[in-house]
């Protein structure tokens, strides 16, 4: 197919986008609306950017992309673009024939209608707010509300029964939003292509990478490195384990060998699941069981609850995803 037969194409389906339309760029995942389309160029504008808010994207730099595309077996990797330029895959992606795999980290020619960069509305059906049977929502509703309950920034006020509840739910609400953490950042990985931020109304994440060190067997090592001239004894040192199986066929004391300094902490020792479920279930049954101007105030208490609860689970990174 011939360029200037698709570009016509894509300009035709961009004259027929809704007005207000919003597209998502591949790789940045900044929306932006088309607001002029002319015979050489689209014009865009970023909905959430305080600068460079207006782009001009020229015809012959989609004719550019479109070559490529077509020469490497009707695929491009999105990695390959350059600064800046992923608004073009997003708008290309609104021709039948071309579509952005982001899992793949691609923008694919097909033979049959694809889908687009196009950011859907939210369905009423999918707006309606819903309880998720997970640990941690709960917890964090929990500490929400025994929070509201204490004056936490003078802790000496605080009697000890509300203090070991604030811990525990502390301590609760850390270890799951961690797991949770980390689940997301599992599926996060899949579809972060490059080392460019990705933003979020709450912050940016990137994919980026670590080394871990394990050295080889001990004598493998040893034999490397008496090869190049490097003495056993420089590289040789006390092993904590076999120091531990010494002490325990001899009379010695472990202070006779360790450095020993004792520090003392609070560890969460029980849960009571039923006490916080209670008060769980006491929550939702005073709204639940409240009319007038009274469940009112209520709700706006809990929607303000609901907004604490999303800046406690909300997490930024900027270098470990």
């Amino acid at each position: 197919m011939a360029f200037d037969v698709s570009w016509h194409t894509l300009l035709e389906e961009l004259d027929d986008l809704p007005e207000e339309t919003t597209l998502l760029t591949p790789l940045s995942h900044d929306q932006f609306c088309v607001t002029e389309v002319q015979e050489q160029r689209v014009i865009i504008e970023f909905l959430d950017r305080e600068i460079d808010e207006t782009r001009s994207l020229q015809r012959d730099q989609f004719e550019t992309l479109y070559r490529r595309i077509t020469d490497e077996s009707g695929e491009f990797e999105l990695d390959r673009l350059p600064p800046d330029a992923d608004p073009y895959p997003a708008v290309l992606s609104l021709h039948p024939r071309f579509e952005v795999d982001e899992d793949q980290g691609l923008i694919i020619e097909r033979d049959t209608s694809t889908e687009t960069q196009l950011l859907e509305e939210p369905s009423e059906e999918s707006s309606q707010r819903t309880e998720p049977d997970i640990d941690i929502y709960a917890d964090v509703l929990l500490l929400a509300d025994i929070l509201e309950r204490y004056d936490v920034t003078n802790l000496e006020e605080i009697e000890t029964d509300a203090l070991v509840n604030i811990y525990t739910l502390l301590s609760d609400v850390q270890r799951n939003a961690n797991d949770l953490r980390q689940d997301v950042g599992d599926v996060l990985l899949h579809r972060l292509h490059h080392d460019q931020p990705v933003s979020g109304p709450y912050g940016s994440v990137q994919r980026t990478s670590r080394r871990n060190r394990e050295l080889k067997d001990e004598d493998d090592v040893i034999e490397t490195l008496e090869a190049v001239g490097i003495d056993r004894d420089r590289i040789t040192s006390v092993d904590h384990a076999k120091v531990d199986e010494a002490l325990e066929v001899t009379g010695l004391a472990e202070s006779d060998v360790y450095e020993i300094e004792e520090s003392e902490y609070v560890r969460k020792a029980d849960v009571d699941e039923a006490v916080k479920e209670s008060r769980l279930q006491g929550l939702k049954n005073q709204l639940a069981a409240t009319e007038g101007d009274e469940a009112e105030e209520l709700r706006e208490e809990i929607k303000e609850l609901e907004e604490r609860i999303e800046e406690l689970t909300s997490f930024q990174t900027g270098s470990e995803v």
